[in-house]
């Protein structure tokens, strides 16, 4: 049985696939995989499940004017002449798509060949390889209900996000391993995976208001770490407080985890993956959406979260540092709300969702090897 995956750029697009992989491997352990994509993303949980890499080249087309979406049209092309020549070489049984511009070559030529497709759509609203793909996918999965809408019904359903097992599990003693005392709650504020200085300067600008309270496990994005730190140094007066202040520039899946468990807080963008692992934990959440013309997916992912009642959401626009704050003290000093919102948050997530979609592609995989 052959398996291949495609799908990346960010790891809303890859990790889904790697949770994905990870159920195939405890239902069909023989199974081969393989990875399609301009580059590696992650060459150790590529490694850890034994998927093959396979290079394949490919263009973004950005919304804004860049002299790039000029030059990603070759890049395209040459995805387009690189799939057709290694799916056939390989031809899997099954190919499953997270979407993203690295997927629409691979998707075309899949189309050509025949080869039978699965996409899963992250965002409530679908981005343009879902939309590509879905007259000739034979399976689509969605994470929200309201993307129900933009594909055909007899082919869709809602599935949720599939999330890793090390995201899932819960961490034995997760203050311990973070180094973090337990005497008061924390905030764990994230940016997603390149962190987001526009909440890196919130929070910066906030910290004199929460430290004498809480505890502030800050996710910065890889560039941004040291200006924080030596940032934080220089607004907190009081640098006894800076103790209760802890940043990281990136984070591993076990570190995550930790902090999903031990947070009684999360501010994050509205990423559809970091929105379901925070749901799993059943932790409240305030989301900070990239601007929508930045991102056409994050406000509406956003607003479908928190219409659940697992989250409320802060436009970054009319966002201050008073008013974070403010609904801080206001989640946290209310405790009927906060466990409607801890409830909400567990209702909404999907444990099952890589075990679903893995269990549909080794169906399709057997009855397409079998013709």
């Amino acid at each position: 049985m052959k398996i291949a995956l495609v799908g990346g750029g960010t790891g809303g697009h890859f990790y889904p696939l790697i949770a994905v992989a990870e159920a195939v491997r405890d239902i069909y352990p023989t199974a081969e995989l393989y990875y399609f994509g301009p580059h590696e993303y992650n060459a150790d949980e590529l490694a850890r499940l034994s998927i093959n890499f396979v290079s394949c080249p490919a263009g973004k087309v950005r919304r804004y004017f860049s002299i790039q979406n000029f030059t990603d049209i070759f890049r395209t092309i040459g995805g387009i002449f690189a799939a057709w020549y290694k799916l056939f070489v390989i031809y899997p049984d099954v190919l499953f798509s997270k979407g993203g511009y690295t997927s629409v070559p691979v998707l075309l030529m899949a189309r050509f060949y025949r080869i039978p497709v699965v996409i899963h759509e992250s965002d409530s609203k679908p981005g343009r390889a879902s939309n590509l793909a879905k007259k000739f996918a034979r399976y689509i999965g969605i994470a929200y209900a309201s993307a129900a809408d933009y594909f055909p019904a007899d082919k869709t359903a809602l599935v949720g996000i599939p999330i890793r097992k090390s995201v899932q599990t819960p961490h034995p003693n997760p203050h311990e391993f973070l180094g973090v005392p337990k005497d008061r709650p924390i905030i764990f504020v994230t940016g997603g995976s390149l962190g987001a200085m526009r909440i890196n300067n919130f929070i910066l600008n906030s910290l004199t208001q929460l430290l004498p309270q809480f505890t502030v496990f800050h996710q910065t994005g890889p560039t941004e770490e040291k200006v924080v730190i030596q940032t934080s140094q220089a607004l907190v007066a009081d640098k006894n407080l800076l103790e209760r202040y802890f940043v990281k520039g990136t984070m591993d899946a076990e570190t995550m985890s930790a902090l999903f468990e031990a947070a009684s807080l999360v501010i994050t963008r509205a990423g559809s993956t970091t929105l379901f692992e925070i749901a799993l934990h059943g932790t409240p959440a305030i989301v900070i959406p990239i601007p929508e013309d930045i991102s056409h997916d994050q406000r509406t992912n956003a607003y479908a979260y928190a219409r659940s009642g697992a989250a409320t959401v802060m436009e970054e626009g009319n966002l201050t540092p008073y008013l974070l704050t403010s609904e801080i003290q206001s989640i946290m000093g209310d405790p009927v709300r906060y466990e409607a919102m801890s409830r909400a948050a567990r209702t909404f997530a999907t444990p099952q969702a890589a075990t679903q979609i893995a269990q549909v592609l080794i169906g399709i995989a057997q009855e397409h090897g079998s013709i």
